[in-house]
């Protein structure tokens, strides 16, 4: 048979493969290693993975590329990011380094509301030119799939206008984007008196522009889901608030995800699980049996670690716990300019590993197969099983390992989207 790409004599053919669910718990620790592993391509899709014997005997093609003492994995899903925004946190970052805490620098009205005065002041056209290249960096760093939400305009037109940049981004570059609406990411500093105002506003006004836009937009046209999400914590949005506007969000077809147990735990995890949220995401308070909960829903649960290193914490969301319950978890920069100004899933990784005890094949699998369930999207990519889209990596190593291993450099060596190398 005759494919469009072969790609042959793979030191290490990392497939991640998980047919139709997420990877729980004991079986996030292995991984289906292919050595001398082979793929073959046509029309942007896998049609056969194994060994180079294997594929090499029952596939020609127009081209062909050794991989020679290289390993190749499935292209990174990075499944929670705040990618969009304008200028900068530089001031916050001393501010923290001098002692201040998150919810310090927010009550005194910095963190998301100083970005979003500057995301009002921004046209689309400069969203997008600021943020492109934070996306291009993420690319070449192995990301073929992202998340982006809103949440820094926090009105109407601003939110829109974060959206119409998502989806000029997403014709732009090569990487799927994933639009998902955050309106309620925190109380603007005009609904300080009144933040179910605010609340309300969220419901009835940027919702179902929103959910218009997107019926305007090319996501639909792609197969690409919406989701409505929800900040719930303390000096956010309430557990009452978070489930009115995740229940409005559901009304308007859209599929929901929560911002939960970040600095303090108002039930959140609990109110994903009811309503069936496709992810729920940071856990770093969660306890023992919210995990179990979590772990015994559909739910993905995603742990952002690089958010933590820059707050410069010593506590991180207990991984193992969550596995050890059968929890399915993904991890994620959550690349923003406060928190987490960080476009690399292999520094995720490598701090998983280090500080949440994830083993190198746990970690591989919470930024692949994982974190595109967390998306919806695991029919699609996150794991080289054939039928899936043709995304995926080739290292500059023989061994997976090094992804969480090293860390500070890249050892992306080529990526590669829908069987079309872009990088390398």
């Amino acid at each position: 048979m005759h494919v469009d790409t072969l790609i042959l004599h793979a030191a290490q053919l990392i497939t991640c493969a998980s047919p139709n669910s997420p990877k729980r718990g004991k079986a996030m620790q292995t991984l289906d290693n292919i050595p001398d592993g082979a793929l073959a391509i046509a029309a942007g899709k896998i049609v056969a993975v194994g060994t180079t014997a294997q594929v090499g005997s029952e596939f020609t093609a127009d081209q062909v590329l050794s991989a020679q003492g290289k390993v190749v994995c499935p292209g990174f899903v990075d499944c929670h990011t705040h990618l969009v925004y304008a200028g900068d946190r530089l001031m916050e970052f001393e501010m923290r380094i001098g002692g201040a805490s998150y919810l310090e620098i927010m009550a005194a009205g910095g963190g998301i509301v100083r970005t979003a005065q500057a995301v009002r002041n921004a046209s689309v056209a400069q969203l997008v030119a600021e943020s492109l290249p934070r996306l291009q960096a993420m690319l070449a760093l192995g990301t073929t799939t992202a998340e982006i939400k809103t949440g820094y305009g926090l009105t109407t037109q601003s939110e829109l206008h974060m959206l119409e940049a998502i989806g000029a981004l997403a014709q732009q570059q090569p990487v799927t984007l994933v639009p998902t609406f955050l309106g309620a990411h925190a109380i603007p500093a005009e609904y300080q008196a009144d933040p179910q105002a605010y609340t309300e506003q969220v419901i009835q006004e940027m919702l179902p522009a929103a959910a218009e836009w997107y019926r305007q937009s090319l996501f639909p046209q792609r197969g690409l889901p919406f989701f409505c999400d929800v900040f719930c914590e303390q000096n956010a949005f309430s557990l009452a608030q978070s489930q009115q506007v995740l229940s409005a969000g559901k009304a308007h077809g859209m599929a929901i995800k929560i911002h939960a147990d970040e600095f303090t735990s108002l039930g959140g995890v609990g109110l994903a699980v009811e309503m069936g949220a496709v992810s729920v995401d940071h856990l770093d308070v969660t306890t023992v049996q919210d995990f179990a909960r979590l772990a015994g829903s559909s739910t993905v649960g995603v742990m952002l670690p690089a958010v933590n290193f820059n707050l410069g914490s010593t506590h991180f969301a207990s991984a193992r716990a969550f596995l050890a319950a059968g929890g399915a978890l993904a991890l994620s920069t959550d690349i923003n300019p406060g928190s987490a100004p960080c476009p690399s899933l292999p520094f995720v990784m490598a701090l998983a590993c280090r500080y949440q005890k994830l083993s190198p094949a746990e970690a591989l699998h919470a930024v692949t197969i994982n974190a595109a369930h967390a998306l919806g999207l695991g029919h699609w990519v996150g794991s080289l099983e054939v039928g899936k889209q043709a995304d995926f990596l080739l290292l500059q190593t023989n061994d997976y390992r090094a992804l969480a291993y090293e860390f500070g450099g890249n050892l992306v060596a080529q990526v590669w989207k829908a069987g079309k190398q872009m990088m390398g």
